[in-house]
């Protein structure tokens, strides 16, 4: 058995100070190595960290492209063309509106609207959204990357991928509207297994079966008890 005085952390790092690769050697002369990652790396492993406190919106489309489109871009480089071709004194005091974001969007060749529509139809439709969510009195861009067992995946540029429960969610999210992209549904990525992992759901079929352990077990008896 690998010994934990045996570990050596190698000093590689794949992002910044966040990942290692750590090698374990043996009694016997084997040398096993292993990727490690924070949680913290793993959250914004397919979400993109939004640059500033009020540049969620770049920060979601960014998201919302490279991770559920295939198509990578720069948050940086959509945080400057959104506001260079929008209301700069009204981005200054707001931030980034949907009308911004689509008008970006098209301006790259993707069509995107917003609807008033469910979960169950998001879901039914296999299409990720950008959705506003107002929580702890902020109004807040995130991405629903997906939709299963009662939850709701987002990729949120300030707290990394998450999920939240669906009547939680419901609350947070006021508006009832869905932004999406209507064209290159063939590229849309939802409910992607590689995003999920950034929360997986308990195993709960796979528990210990426990009935029948009166049958392997003995109670233990109180004072008077026969």
């Amino acid at each position: 058995m690998p010994s934990l005085a045996a570990f050596a952390f190698a000093a590689t790092a794949t992002s910044g100070a966040w990942a290692a690769t750590v090698s374990i050697n043996d009694n016997v002369g084997h040398t096993y190595t292993m990727h490690l990652a924070t949680l913290k790396e793993v959250k914004f492993r397919n979400t993109i960290h939004q640059k500033y406190d009020f540049s969620c919106g770049s920060a979601a489309v960014a998201t919302l492209l490279t991770y559920q489109y295939d198509f990578p871009v720069n948050e940086q480089i959509v945080f400057a063309q959104m506001y260079m071709h929008g209301d700069r004194k009204k981005i200054n005091k707001e931030g980034f509106s949907l009308l911004d974001i689509k008008l970006y969007l098209e301006s790259i060749g993707f069509d995107a609207d917003g609807f008033h529509a469910s979960l169950d139809q998001l879901e039914k439709a296999k299409l990720p959204a950008i959705v506003l969510i107002q929580d702890r009195g902020y109004h807040h861009f995130v991405v629903i990357k997906g939709i299963r067992y009662g939850r709701v995946l987002v990729g949120d540029p300030a707290l990394g991928t998450r999920v939240i429960p669906i009547d939680r969610f419901n609350t947070l999210w006021k508006s009832g509207l869905l932004f999406v992209i209507h064209n290159r549904r063939e590229f849309a990525r939802f409910n992607a297994d590689s995003d999920w992992r950034s929360a997986p759901i308990a195993p709960l079929g796979i528990g210990i079966d426990r009935r029948g352990l009166d049958t392997i077990t003995m109670s233990k008896y109180g004072p008077g008890d026969i």
